[in-house]
């Protein structure tokens, strides 16, 4: 295929603007462009005045974590099968529950590990090996028992598809910057096409900027290759800050404008970072080994950790990675024998590696669900939802380790100590990373919003 001459690329008759952000950078810029020239709206982050670029900016307060790595088990984990030990519900296996339907105790063997002699079921022997390092948050609730709301709620703050809100990712992004110029500062490997789909790692009403950005399970980054050489990407490019210097100068134009070419220049620059960061054959074999790294689909959940780390370590701000399938209304004894065995190493390996290479320390790991299952029978073998108690737990980054805050009834159907909503979380992680999710604002159509809303309570007692 013939290439084609700069005239055909840039023709003689001047073109738009909007023709020259569609075809620069890969598409990056119009992206950005379509983003950001509709919003009227200023923000106010950590630092003073309004944000629109990825700048590194000042935390509210001290930050006790740099980075959050989030492995999100989507669907629906059980906890009385994995980290919650319900003597009382093994002890009344098959006896009538007091909420209604039948106990169903676990088929899974519990152990005691640790110098905290935490309970971890036989289905996660590795991550048991790191329960001293776990800081276990028991009693969490949430407010809708439907996976897409819930998902959309855990991921945003608004259970509602139709009230857009910013993911968490983008209002850490938005409040503190990227550590990277080079990368994004806000990643989602392998998010969901359902439940919500991009609106759980978007930026709604924040600038284009802070969207995160999508990157699959097998490393692939849609729209990144250049479909032009390097020298034309890079004219077009110049091309279009000419445009938007032209433009800044005129009255009607927003200040958001300085993110559209922020973001154009930070996917060119992409392209030359972004391939070799996620290309995880460049680690050495017994690192591979350690992850449980394997071609396909059996090896997904353990490359998504490596590049995680890899990413981490390059400083990336927000990496969420997704293991799906865990909505078990049937067949929950296989799928969580196949989940359990497809996350159990990855996640100890991942602990392990950050802790081995002093990463652990300012790094958050957080791993859970959207919510819990019941106690009870549905059907021949599954549980139904449970929004009134369940755990997560976190490790790292300025929490205390082998600790264990609040708690579920002695059957695990509700949180009735140190009870903590989608908020509370929400509200304390931010904490964790120095800014104050009161003052992280953002002034949109007429209203200051937060990732919290009008709640949201930081819950100290899990700090180191």
């Amino acid at each position: 295929m013939s290439r084609p001459s700069p005239n055909e690329l840039v023709p003689h008759a001047a073109p738009s603007r909007r023709d020259v952000l569609r075809s620069a950078a890969a598409g990056f810029g119009m992206v950005a462009l379509a983003g950001l020239l509709g919003l009227q709206a200023r923000g106010t982050s950590a630092a003073a005045g309004p944000v629109t670029t990825l700048a590194p900016r000042p935390p509210h307060a001290l930050a006790r974590a740099k980075r959050i790595i989030f492995l999100f088990m989507e669907g629906a984990m059980s906890a009385v099968d994995t980290f919650e030990y319900k003597p009382a519900l093994q002890a009344w296996n098959g006896r009538p529950s007091p909420g209604g339907g039948k106990l169903v105790g676990s088929k899974f063997s519990f152990r005691q590990h640790g110098q905290t002699g935490s309970w971890v079921s036989e289905l996660y022997p590795h991550v048991a090996r790191h329960v001293d390092d776990l800081c276990f948050i028991r009693g969490l609730h949430t407010d809708t028992p439907a996976h897409p709301q819930a998902v959309i709620q855990l991921h945003t703050g608004a259970r509602n598809a139709s009230l857009t809100r910013p993911s968490l990712g983008s209002w850490l992004l938005y409040g503190l910057g990227s550590e990277n110029e080079d990368l994004p500062g806000y990643v989602a490997i392998n998010p969901a096409p359902n439940f919500g789909g991009a609106i759980n790692y978007g930026n709604a009403f924040l600038p284009a900027s802070f969207q995160g950005t999508r990157i699959t399970d097998t490393g692939e980054l849609p729209n990144l290759r250049a479909a032009l050489p390097r020298d034309l990407q890079r004219s077009q490019l110049d091309l279009v800050q000419r445009f938007n210097r032209s433009f800044q100068a005129s009255p009607v134009a927003p200040r958001e404008i300085d993110g559209v070419i922020a973001s154009a220049e930070l996917a060119f620059r992409m392209q030359d970072t972004v391939p070799d960061l996620l290309d995880v054959s460049r680690e050495p074999q017994s690192v591979l080994d350690a992850y449980g790294v394997k071609p396909g689909k059996e090896g997904s959940f353990a490359r998504q950790c490596l590049m995680a780390r890899r990413m981490s370590e390059a400083g990336v701000r927000f990496v969420e990675i997704r293991q799906p399938g865990w909505d078990h209304h049937n067949n929950l004894h296989k799928g969580l024998i196949e989940n359990a065995a497809a996350t159990d190493q990855p996640t100890a390996a991942l602990l392990a590696d950050l802790k081995q290479r002093g990463l652990l320390d300012d790094t958050l790991v957080l791993f859970g669900s959207e919510f819990g299952r019941l106690p009870t029978a549905q059907g021949e073998d599954g549980r139904d939802h449970n929004i009134t108690g369940y755990p997560m737990w976190m490790a790292g980054g300025g929490v205390k380790r082998g600790f264990s805050y609040g708690g579920t009834d002695e059957l695990g159907i509700h949180a009735v100590e140190g009870r903590m909503h989608t908020t509370d979380l929400h509200a304390t992680l931010l904490a964790l990373m120095g800014l104050d999710h009161e003052r992280l604002t953002y002034n949109y159509a007429g209203r200051d919003f937060r990732l919290t809303d009008v709640a949201g309570n930081v819950i100290r007692e899990l700090f180191a």
